[in-house]
């Protein structure tokens, strides 16, 4: 087609308990907003670069090494894919720790291209984007966004209207509070009660009761939605944008918060290194929901479904490259 163009990009998305990659084809024209994005491949891999940063303030030399380990077989993938662009950024585990410089200097090493320690604010942006561009009804939207050492809110229709990012995620929650196998009751509360302070923050910043459709992302949420839906294997296509009745949602938060961690790693839906953190996960996003109910029903127009969708920061990353394509 005359003045298209195409170019192959990696996009890769290191949190506090995941490295994510998504390799995809942006085809564009004359017109920025013609644009599409095809994928090609998409990966995750449990890597806990966080691990311990909320009470040592640093990022163990273990757990870089499992993170290079892991963008070292990605940065293969990309030659055989023959990617010509990538970006790579990191969040809330390398926001936080005093030695994320020998982070950032392993992966540019890696992948000759320096990672982005990005803003929470600017994390949002992502994810409002990748989680929305296909949505054509329902605003305003509130994308929530449940990652390990962050959560991050933000509304809007077509654009960013309010965001907010805050230090609940569910390995923090997970090591400052829910320790016990199944969790005690005052651990949950203490759990509880810092969530609320930050959904308290939230609220300040967000006005949630503006909410039409609340979308949740990340395997905290795609986990519990795969509850729901009673999988008996992880179906990215059956998740992706399946829209649930509060109240299931919010049982099936209250069952995998209530477990012990050999009943989670029984679920046929559940990946390995989701096992021990999904607890604080789901305790966030029943949270979540109950507040955003909350205000929706104060505004006249009560929250009845949340919708999941398996299109997050990694797709926001993406498109950015797409925006940015010469």
């Amino acid at each position: 087609m005359r003045g298209t163009t195409v170019t192959r990009v990696a996009a890769f998305d290191c949190g506090t308990n995941s490295l994510r990659l998504l390799i995809a084809d942006v085809v564009a024209d004359a017109d920025p907003g013609a644009a599409t994005l095809t994928e090609l491949d998409r990966r995750m891999e449990i890597v806990r670069l966080g691990e311990g940063v909320d009470r040592t303030g640093r990022i163990e030399v273990e757990a870089i090494r499992r993170t290079l380990a892991v963008t070292r077989r990605y940065a293969e993938l990309c030659d055989r894919f023959g990617v010509s662009r990538m970006r790579f950024v990191a969040t809330s585990a390398t926001r936080d720790a005093a030695n994320r410089e020998d982070f950032v200097a392993g992966v540019q090493a890696v992948l000759g291209i320096k990672p982005e320690v990005i803003p929470g604010e600017e994390e949002a942006a992502l994810s409002f984007t990748g989680a929305t561009h296909e949505l054509t009804a329902g605003a305003p939207f509130l994308v929530v966004d449940i990652g390990g050492g962050s959560t991050e809110f933000v509304l809007g229709e077509r654009e960013v209207e309010a965001a907010c990012s805050v230090d609940v995620g569910c390995v923090r929650m997970t090591e400052r509070h829910l320790a016990a196998d199944p969790p005690t009751p005052e651990q949950v509360a203490a759990a509880t009660a810092d969530v609320d302070a930050a959904l308290d923050e939230v609220a300040l910043a967000v006005p949630l009761g503006r909410t039409r459709t609340l979308v949740g992302l990340a395997g905290s949420v795609t986990t519990v939605t795969a509850r729901v839906l009673g999988l008996d294997r992880y179906d990215r296509d059956a998740i992706h944008r399946a829209s649930l009745p509060v109240a299931d949602v919010l049982a099936a938060c209250d069952d995998l918060l209530a477990m012990r961690r050999a009943g989670r790693a029984a679920q046929p839906y559940m990946h390995p290194g989701r096992v021990d953190v999904i607890g604080a996960g789901a305790l966030v996003w029943r949270r979540t929901i109950e507040r955003v109910a909350e205000q929706t029903t104060a505004a006249g127009a009560p929250l009845r479904e949340v919708v999941a969708s398996e299109h997050d920061i990694l797709d926001g990353i993406a498109w950015s490259l797409a925006r940015s394509a010469p």
